[in-house]
């Protein structure tokens, strides 16, 4: 199927936890919200027991990085007419930088973070 892309457009290659894969066609002007949406709407019936509720908590990777839902495929520079392979999870919220995550992992149940109102 890769080998058919358009040259004009970039196939994505999704790979689920379980590791069922999945290739759909996009455009560079497609976000990573898009793309969960689409991908919720078009959900493939081989995927059913990995089913999710809601495309807001489909997630992608690329190169070991959470995507945020406004980048587009042509701001990650991918190559057009090609392949790239991306991971897709079902996840509530990324990960921010030094935020709660970082206070949950200490020992101490105080907060050593600055409220600013």
């Amino acid at each position: 199927m890769s080998s058919n892309v358009p040259a004009d457009m970039i196939n994505l290659r999704l790979i689920l936890v379980s590791g069922k894969t999945k290739e759909f066609l996009f455009s560079p002007n497609d976000s990573a919200a898009d793309i969960a949406k689409h991908v919720y709407d078009n959900w493939p019936m081989d995927w059913e027991e990995e089913q999710v509720s809601s495309p807001s908590i489909l997630r992608l990777i690329y190169q070991g990085r959470f995507l945020h839902g406004n980048v587009t495929l042509g701001a990650l520079k991918l190559p057009f007419g090609k392949t790239t392979v991306m991971h897709l999870v079902a996840r509530e919220t990324l990960p921010e930088p030094n935020s709660q995550g970082q206070r949950n992992r200490e020992k101490t149940g105080e907060s050593n973070c600055c409220v600013i109102l």
